[in-house]
């Protein structure tokens, strides 16, 4: 499929591909590495005792690295702090990662509830994006230009086509007869398939990494979406755009596929990494709590592991105690070095800092050192 640069595109099912093109030595070898890494982490998830801690936390962390590929770049603290607060008093920024995470959510429900990853799902999936209910483009003008404003590629602009494209993919991704090709392959393909379509005024690329993940689900490739390809493209981002305009002007589609291969299995390794870290971190916090505090309960440490920040309410609420029982064990907490506190406005939060250096990468020094 090779576009001259300004010519709207005319996108051919990917079907119509050869799927011994990918047979090759190279992309065989890093497919079989690959697919051990994304096992690797499949058992990894299982013998987590919460899986809803590792959506949450790891979601979050996928949220600000697929959108700081579009520059829309916040810090972690805002998002941990906006995490509690749903979202209330933040920068547009730190909002438009949050509605990233929910849109994973939303589309992470449909998937589970039918098993297939459908247009109407995808358009659910922008609609909490974007905030709003614009779906698939309808009016001509979109074009994708690099940093000097030139044109570099122009998605399809006619409406049925953007239709008839979004609809040839939806079948691409359910109907498994239409292409006899390994799951990550067909992964690799779907998204550089779904980026040229381009179907959406914005959210693109964000969809289009949520469709990733969710795809690894449906295929039964992973049973949680913890694989987040995004961290891996904000650091190879030259390469990212290089590869997906060089399929469309030359049609290097096994450059691609390696890729994204790469990809998978990079990401896969630092994903069983964080996981490990986190399991240690709260299996260590769950012992020396148990043994320090007579209001041990496990509800409690999967609180304090739920969100990188705690609140009262949030304590209070899941443990069901009064207000002022809730503070006294935050407080107690505090005290034994298992939390750091922090006033911001009129809100207390509680800082998991074990949890936050795993999520961040940076060691949390207790106050006062």
């Amino acid at each position: 499929m090779r576009i001259p640069m300004g010519t709207p595109a005319k996108i051919l099912p990917l079907q119509n591909l050869s799927a011994a093109r990918f047979e090759t030595p190279a992309i065989l070898k890093k497919l079989a590495s690959a697919s051990r890494k994304l096992a690797e982490l499949k058992g990894v998830v299982e013998f987590i005792p919460n899986r809803g801690i590792l959506i949450n936390i790891l979601a979050m962390q996928e949220a600000k690295d697929s959108s700081e590929i579009e520059n829309i770049v916040t810090t972690h603290d805002e998002l941990f702090r906006g995490d509690l607060s749903s979202g209330a008093f933040l920068g547009p920024a730190a909002k438009e990662v949050l509605r990233y995470r929910q849109a994973l959510q939303v589309g992470f429900i449909g998937v589970v509830g039918n098993g297939l990853l459908t247009n109407r799902q995808i358009l659910e999936i922008q609609a909490t994006l974007e905030q709003n209910n614009a779906g698939f483009r309808k009016v001509p003008g979109t074009a994708l230009k690099d940093g000097a404003g030139q044109t570099v590629y122009t998605p399809p602009q006619n409406p049925d086509e953007i239709e008839a494209a979004m609809s040839d993919l939806e079948r691409f991704i359910n109907e498994e007869s239409l292409f006899d090709a390994d799951p990550l392959i067909k992964m690799a393909l779907i998204h550089h398939q779904f980026e040229s379509i381009h179907p959406f005024y914005d959210g693109n690329g964000r969809t289009g990494r949520i469709i990733n993940v969710l795809y690894l689900v449906q295929q039964g490739l992973l049973d949680i979406p913890v694989l987040y390809l995004s961290r891996h493209l904000v650091r190879t981002k030259a390469d990212y755009y290089r590869l997906l305009h060089s399929v469309r002007t030359r049609d290097t589609w096994e450059e691609w596929i390696l890729y994204m291969l790469t990809a998978v299995e990079k990401t896969s390794i630092e994903a069983i990494a964080t996981i490990q870290a986190v399991k240690k971190a709260l299996m260590e916090t769950k012992r020396n709590i148990r043994a320090s505090y007579k209001f041990y309960s496990q509800d409690l440490i999967n609180n304090l592991f739920d969100h990188p920040y705690a609140k009262v309410e949030f304590i209070e609420r899941d443990l069901k105690v009064s207000r002022l029982t809730a503070t006294k064990y935050l407080e107690a907490l505090v005290k034994g070095g298992f939390l750091q506190k922090q006033k911001i406005g009129r809100s207390n939060y509680y800082i998991n800092p074990a949890l936050t250096a795993i999520l961040t990468g940076v060691s949390m020094q207790s106050p006062g050192s």
